[in-house]
């Protein structure tokens, strides 16, 4: 427990206060707080429909907590905060100067006003005021003729045609304990009175509405008409003051005129009446939580349930283009063309395939061997720049299947936000690409490295000596070289390969070609990677929703 709310729960003898302690218990202020923290963190990432509503209520929410419901229940003590509210003419700070019986708050002549907001507390009572935003935004005065216990406070117009100041209106309404709403009998059917009022039902707010300028002739139709709009919305029990028509003036109205308003926030003097409208607002906000909390719950679950489907949608490329991708590797298309074209120009040019072969052995100088090495570096830049291509092709064969599944007709909703930027996925694609293949290519250099080990039991007696001569006739890059031009397919350097190397190198372009189909399959799997995440975050988490969860049983637990 903070010493503040320790503070407004004990009396100050240091003895309980039952009421208090009945009605919020020491823990409210705890599972507030920690309800703040998990409504804080809960994001909703997607852009569902629903999304942009349940992230206003998300804030609307925040607001709540930080402008009213932790200020308040941090220091119970504290002045129960009325605030004037209204639309632009309504005459509220008229109203607020003829409550004190003195000009405190300027009353605009010209409309739209453009005002500061301005609170009134007794003197006695300014101590206890709890710093937030009512003491942050509005000008504090000092009076004799607001009533102990209560901080009168006249805000902005709500339809100020400055946002700024709509902000801090209801910056402040989030900060009161009552709302006293002020409209006109020429302005109280308008949309924004009404949606004021169901804010304030909506947090569970006390209100009390003015009705300004009320002609004597109409006064008994306006009030009826708006008594009945009131018990439609389920208000019939908000207190209603009419304040008739004086015609134009300046300065303040007749005491007589707002005597019933005077009387009324007299009932609220002294700490302890002034505490049961706390209580009450508070209680009120407090049973409020639950539907809000449990709202922004099916936002976040629902968030979770659209991020399942995108995962589905997306595992469900992965399988056919495996099979594609490895089935076009495998398939030896890719030992063609550029491959077999370069292999044509060094056997021409450089006569890599001049090598004599005796008793399936290769017979040739080392000198030799060394000019084949360094003629076939080429080759091998060009085995590895093909490789590379399936593999990026491989990746853009996947991102068009999933662009057609996660953006194309039928698709999930959100599915093509989480498709990543075109241009940035083809340069990631083509270093990975790159640095796959530079690894493949040093697999066959392991492979030729292994060749002078030991030999399986049953195996050609005759490998060790095939081995050593075509590592001699061509290096042993240059031999690793000819291993993978003839794993991509190329039939030339499978001619080659078999001269020199006979039945020996079946199993080497065997585990050739299960690294080049297992890489290319990653290539696929690399590009749904690149595609989930966007979804690998924790508010499209299964248990994303558990915190609140976890905070809206212990509200309901208190309410």
């Amino acid at each position: 427990m903070t010493p503040g709310t320790r503070s407004a729960v004990l009396g100050r003898r240091g003895g309980v206060d039952p009421n208090v302690a009945e009605q919020l218990g020491f823990t409210v202020h705890d599972v507030v707080r920690d309800l703040r923290r998990d409504v804080a963190a809960a994001t909703l990432p997607l852009p569902l429909e629903s999304a942009e509503e349940a992230e206003a209520s998300r804030l609307r929410l925040l607001a709540q907590l930080d402008e009213h419901l932790l200020p308040r229940l941090a220091e119970l003590s504290s002045p129960a905060v009325v605030v004037l509210a209204g639309s632009t003419g309504a005459g509220k700070s008229t109203l607020f100067n003829s409550l004190l019986r003195e000009e405190v708050s300027e009353a605009g002549v010209l409309r739209p006003t453009t005002r500061e907001p301005v609170v009134g507390v007794h003197p006695r009572d300014v101590d206890t005021l709890t710093p937030g935003p009512v003491t942050e935004l509005a000008r504090l005065v000092k009076h004799e003729g607001v009533p102990r216990g209560t901080a009168l406070m006249d805000a902005p117009d709500l339809d100020s045609f400055l946002s700024e100041n709509r902000s801090t209106a209801h910056q402040l309404l989030e900060a009161a304990d009552l709302w006293l709403f002020v409209t006109t009998a020429a302005r109280y059917g308008d949309a924004l009175p009404w949606q004021a009022l169901d804010r304030a039902r909506e947090r569970g707010a006390s209100v009390a509405m003015v009705l300004n300028r009320v002609p004597k002739e109409t006064l008994t139709t306006v009030r009826a008409d708006l008594n009945a709009r009131m018990k439609e919305r389920g208000m019939k029990d908000v207190p209603l003051f009419i304040v008739p028509d004086v015609g134009p003036h300046e300065g303040l109205l007749d005491p007589k005129l707002v005597e019933p308003v005077q009387r009324w926030l007299g009932l609220m003097a002294g700490p302890e009446r002034s505490r049961t409208i706390i209580l009450r607002t508070l209680k009120g906000a407090l049973g409020a939580l639950p539907e809000w909390v449990m709202g922004l719950v099916a936002a976040v679950e629902e968030q979770g349930t659209a991020a399942f489907d995108l995962r589905n949608a997306t595992d469900s490329v992965v399988p056919d283009e495996q099979l594609a991708a490895r089935t076009a590797v495998l398939s030896g298309a890719a030992g063609e063309g550029t491959v077999a074209a370069r292999f044509a120009e060094l056997a021409s040019t450089r006569h890599i395939s001049r090598v004599t072969v005796r008793d399936g052995v290769a017979r040739t100088t080392k000198r030799a061997g060394k000019n084949r090495e360094a003629a076939l570096v080429g080759l091998r830049e060009e085995v590895e720049a093909t490789a590379a291509r399936a593999f990026v092709a491989a990746g853009v064969r996947t991102e068009e299947s999933l662009r057609s599944v996660l953006a194309g007709p039928g698709a999930p909703p959100a599915g093509e936000t989480i498709l990543p930027d075109g241009a940035a996925r083809a340069a990631e694609r083509l270093a990975w690409g790159r640095t796959e293949a530079a690894e493949w290519s040093r697999l066959a250099d392991d492979i030729v490295g292994r060749m002078d080990g030991p030999t399986a039991e049953g195996s050609d007696p005759d490998a060790p000596a095939r081995a050593a001569g075509a590592r001699k006739a061509f290096g042993d890059t240059g031999l690793a070289t000819l291993l993978l031009a003839t794993a991509l397919g190329n039939d030339d350097s499978a001619r080659l390969v078999d001269r020199v190397l006979g039945e020996t190198m079946g199993e080497a372009i065997e585990e050739l070609q299960g690294e080049l189909a297992a890489k290319v399959a990653l290539a696929v799997a690399e590009e749904a990677r690149s595609v989930q995440s966007a979804l690998d975050v924790p508010a499209l988490a299964d248990d994303a929703a558990a915190p609140l969860r976890v905070r809206l049983a212990e509200l309901r637990r208190l309410t």
